[in-house]
């Protein structure tokens, strides 16, 4: 989130570096300064304009409402938020204009939740094509970087490659290997990655659209890929799919088979663009299309796609930065 704001030019005057107790004292780097890591009630108390959570679902549960009662837009990165009636949940490019003076006006209304990556790399794409053709069906697989897992699981392949013997973030090898668990299982035999994918993306898109996923860790950084395919209501139109697609803020079109051109991880690292290509009809049954889908996950799929509701907040005067960024 330091970097995208960064790269993104960020109005911030003041920026508050918040962790737990044990980081305070600590520094983060910023614009070329050292930031003083300070703790929540201190960060509570300094009254930010916008606070930028990524620190997992207990912790916003506990503080964002804190954040919010004493003024602050809360955009939340975790899963606490996604799924609760009265929150929205965020992609600019989407849905930024549910994100209303009125709503703001409530400290319940300026907790805004960040979904999670997979759906929004999903929904980029989806969004274009269902104002259009209107979705019926979505069967999503998901090749997904060990970045999402964290620095632990980076560790983990990257000492599997080394031949060394150290931590285990998986229960099984990641190098050379594939794993069809991305979080834990429920019930239905599905895990809870697969489930975000299905009801964020109906809550963002329409509770309307039939999702069905598979999430599979793969031994790559860099993104997440996808392989889509989508039924439609209407027929459509190869041209006019890769020209809406093209044409869709976010959306970089990558679609040139014939000259090896494609999204891949290694190509999305760093970037904050949606990538799709590989788009053909699907030759089995009607309305139906595929799509390649590959984003980083940890910019658009995270980071970015926050401090873009931020920016949104701030180009529309839902917020005025004076400016304290948390």
């Amino acid at each position: 989130m330091l970097n995208v704001l960064e790269d993104r030019n960020f109005p911030v005057d003041e920026l508050l570096a918040v962790a737990s107790e044990r980081s305070v004292g600590t520094t983060v780097r910023f614009r070329g300064r050292e930031v003083p890591v300070i703790g929540m009630e201190e960060a509570v108390a300094a009254r930010p304009d916008i606070a930028l959570f990524s620190a997992g679902g207990a912790t916003s549960l506990e503080w964002a409402p804190r954040f919010a009662a004493a003024g602050a837009v809360v955009i939340d990165n975790s899963s606490a938020w996604r799924m609760m009636p009265d929150k929205k949940l965020i992609v600019p490019e989407i849905n930024g204009h549910l994100l209303t003076a009125e709503d703001l006006a409530r400290a319940s209304g300026r907790i805004i939740a960040n979904p999670n990556c997979s759906t929004i790399q999903l929904v980029m794409a989806l969004a274009p094509l269902h104002r259009r053709y209107t979705v019926q069906r979505v069967v999503v697989s998901t090749y997904q970087s060990v970045t999402g897992t964290g620095m632990k699981a980076v560790k983990q392949m990257e000492d599997e490659r080394s031949g060394v013997e150290g931590e285990k973030a998986y229960p099984y090898r990641i190098d050379r290997n594939v794993i069809p668990r991305c979080d834990a299982f429920l019930e239905n035999g599905y895990t809870k990655e697969e489930m975000k994918v299905v009801h964020e993306t109906q809550k963002i898109l329409d509770p309307a659209i039939r999702v069905t996923c598979t999430a599979v860790r793969v031994p790559v950084t860099g993104g997440h890929s996808e392989a889509v395919n989508v039924t439609f209501a209407h027929e459509f139109d190869m041209d006019e799919v890769r020209r809406l697609l093209r044409e869709a803020p976010g959306i970089a079109l990558l679609d040139d088979p014939t000259h090896d051109q494609y999204p891949m991880p290694m190509l999305s690292q760093g970037r904050d663009e949606v990538f799709v290509g590989r788009i053909r009809r699907d030759e089995s049954q009607p309305h139906t299309l595929n799509l390649w889908v590959v984003a980083d996950n940890l910019r658009k799929g995270a980071a970015t796609n926050a401090v873009q509701i931020a920016e949104w907040l701030v180009k529309h005067g839902q917020v005025r930065i004076t400016a304290r960024v948390g």
